[in-house]
């Protein structure tokens, strides 16, 4: 079946104003409201950017679905989920007060913070899904409770699956912290000892404690480590090695099951937004400030999550000459979680652009 794909095109360099409105008519040309009820719980999932990161999608654009939603006589919510790594976003706490030293706060976006995945990442539900990798899959409690589902999501590449978008901002975005950590379970690193500078800074961000010192250098104790790819982000020296071919095509394939059970119970009741605007080779979990890759694209709606990305790996194509993941990380092939995403039931690759 042919997925429609709406395309919103901004002016490079738009700016926040100008954004918001193409977000409002996003909503407005593709249908979304039919995803809401009157007294509907809508969660609005979206990603605060970390500290000092600033190509996060911006508050504005938020507001305008909080006030779409309330049009609608919803109940709308902002949400996310605690990071296996550590920073400001590694529980409830530090995320919300960050996220309202973001602009994300009620009084400006019109809707309060909800963590869903608790206080400390343990909040959670096992949902059955019967897939390929996974019997079931662990859920960030809340999502499974609330009626329905916004998900704006900002393509970026990504160090371990090419692309960080609207599938991977499902899957390991609203998984708990165990079903992120299940995600992740394949993908264990080595330290090139050759390389290591012993800079301390994988020690510093590894959440589980699993860096050490050995002769002079960093040192990654297996037994502890859960994959989460923090020393490879943080490393300047090219020191820490994965077999990228197997593991992370096994983990985004993990990522792709973990966001068909978010959507679990909600036929008919999600909507995805990708905004290709300020894309950037690292994903926003990173904690500094990135410069672009290329020219501002627009905003993208859709009804299929699995159409929206391949749609945004198209449109990145036709305006870079190759596709945001291919010039991030071109070792890896995001088409991986794309296409195992549509082959469990989540999705169609085939879609219909239409472009406003």
């Amino acid at each position: 079946m042919t997925a429609k794909v709406y395309l919103i095109k901004l002016e490079d360099g738009a700016s926040v104003e100008e954004q918001a409105a193409a977000m409002r008519k996003a909503y407005e040309v593709s249908g979304a409201d039919k995803a809401i009820e009157e007294r509907d719980f809508v969660a609005i999932k979206l990603h605060v950017g970390e500290k000092s990161n600033t190509t996060y999608v911006k508050p504005a654009l938020i507001r305008e679905l909080v006030d779409k939603v309330k049009e609608k006589q919803g109940m709308p919510f902002l949400t996310e989920t605690s990071t296996l790594y550590k920073g400001e976003r590694e529980n409830a706490v530090k995320h919300i007060l960050h996220a309202h030293r973001h602009g994300f706060g009620i009084e400006n976006v019109g809707a309060p913070f909800i963590m869903a995945d608790g206080l400390n990442g343990t909040s959670e539900q096992e949902v059955v899904i019967e897939a390929e990798l996974h019997q079931s899959v662990k859920v960030a409690r809340e999502i499974l409770t609330t009626d329905a589902l916004l998900v704006v999501s900002h393509p970026t590449g990504h160090v371990a699956a090419g692309l960080g978008a609207c599938i991977k901002n499902l899957g390991m975005g609203l998984a708990s912290r165990m079903g992120k950590m299940r995600q992740h379970s394949a993908m264990l690193p080595e330290i090139k000892q050759k390389k290591c500078k012993f800079c301390k800074k994988c020690i510093q961000w590894c959440p589980e404690g699993a860096i050490i010192e050995k002769d002079g250098c960093a040192f990654i104790v297996a037994e502890r480590c859960i994959g989460c790819g923090e020393c490879l982000a943080v490393c300047r020296f090219d020191a820490v090695k994965y077999d990228w071919g197997r593991e992370s095509g096994y983990m985004q394939r993990s990522m792709a099951e973990h966001a068909y059970g978010t959507l679990q119970g909600k036929s008919g009741k999600c909507f995805f937004f990708n905004v290709m605007v300020d894309m950037t080779k690292d994903c926003d979990c990173l904690g500094a400030e990135q410069a672009k890759m290329g020219r501002d694209i627009g905003i993208l709606a859709s009804s299929d999550p699995v159409a929206i990305d391949k749609a945004t790996l198209d449109l990145t194509a036709a305006a870079y000459g190759k596709t945001i993941a291919e010039i991030s990380y071109s070792h890896h092939d995001a088409l991986i979680q794309i296409e195992h995403a549509a082959k469990i039931g989540m999705g169609s690759m085939d879609y219909e652009l239409i472009t406003i």
